[in-house]
């Protein structure tokens, strides 16, 4: 797990950075697609910033967008970056964009395993409700 973690890392960073030199497909189906995923990327991405910090200290994210996913942030991620890959209609950026939604997978098994051990019981109820990835809360 901490070498997909570190190896997702340096694709996201390399992402970020490819990003920048990548021309845009202006006017084009390809860059209109990707500019509306990429969008709902950043809103959902800003939604759960502001889930975090309207959470109180010491808590578990179980409100808001976090009622849908467990990994929203996660999710917001690889939306902006498949955005960006197809704005450009570059396979080499989405084939490394997907590369970094499969680590994610051992990102989120982590992330969850270490909350479970600090918030135990709460955050097994949570868990038991809220989908890894997208959907609806289950009742109770």
């Amino acid at each position: 797990e901490r070498r997909a973690f570190v190896v997702m890392m340096v694709l996201v960073v390399l992402l970020l950075v490819y990003s920048i030199f990548l021309p845009l497909k202006l006017g084009t189906m390809w860059f209109y697609a990707g500019l509306v995923i990429y969008l709902v990327g950043l809103v959902v991405f800003f939604v759960a910033i502001v889930d975090i910090a309207r959470t109180p200290l010491g808590q578990p994210f179980t409100k808001g967008m976090y009622r849908y996913s467990r990994h929203p942030m996660m999710i917001a991620e690889s939306l902006t970056f498949v955005g960006v890959g197809i704005a450009s209609a570059s396979w080499l950026f989405l084939l490394l964009s997907a590369v970094t939604i499969v680590l994610q997978v051992f990102e989120a098994v982590a992330e969850e395993r270490g909350c479970l051990e600090t918030y135990g019981d709460e955050y097994q109820e949570y868990l038991n409700r809220t989908p890894r990835w997208i959907g609806f809360s289950q009742p109770g």
